[in-house]
């Protein structure tokens, strides 16, 4: 059976040095057992800057099963898996949430090209580094720093457009900060 009050201390502690730990985990809804979380990009990484999000499934076994994670911000090729060994065969009911949180965020930093969730990714990790970390840099730059980055500067272009402010912030904030997405949903309004 869940443990509904380990996962509200979870959620508690985890959120308490986010500055630092550079992990957040919230409720996605109402229901304990859905989580939201995200990682910062490690420093020295193509991932630096970046916030990732992660969607958090709880199975009625937790803490005894571990976690199912998945990015939602695109990190590379994939689908969006985790492969992780603390996610499966690893787990313990001594780890958290934001230990797993944070084995995350040191992936981003080491990957495991050897035990891949994605083969070519991997190869290209492994045969061509370069090409993965500019590969990786661009989809940091596309896919997980559109949320603060510039979001003034787009909310004033879109503006001088002639859309209203306060739609122009809901509607960025509903794309996650892509102007273009934004421009197409404010046009089609």
């Amino acid at each position: 059976m869940l443990d509904l009050s380990r996962v509200q201390k979870e959620l508690t502690e985890c959120n308490k040095d986010t500055a630092v730990s550079g992990v957040t985990l919230s409720l996605n809804g109402s229901d304990l057992t859905h989580l939201a979380g995200t990682i910062t990009g490690p420093l020295g990484t193509p991932y630096e800057g970046g916030v990732f999000h992660i969607d958090i499934k709880l199975p009625s076994g937790y803490p005894f099963e571990p976690p199912k994670m998945q990015f939602i911000t695109k990190v590379c090729s994939q689908n969006g898996a985790i492969c992780l060994d603390i996610l499966k065969d690893q787990w313990s009911p001594a780890l958290t949430l934001k230990t797993a949180l944070l084995s995350l965020q040191a992936l981003l930093s080491a990957p495991a090209p050897d035990d891949p969730q994605d083969a070519v990714v991997a190869q290209q990790y492994l045969r061509n580094h370069p090409t993965f970390v500019a590969t990786a840099k661009y989809w940091t730059e596309a896919f997980a720093k559109t949320a603060s980055i510039g979001i003034e500067q787009k909310v004033q272009k879109l503006v001088e457009m002639g859309f209203p402010e306060a739609l122009v912030r809901s509607t960025l904030e509903m794309v996650n900060g892509d102007e273009n997405m934004a421009l197409e949903q404010l046009c089609s309004g």
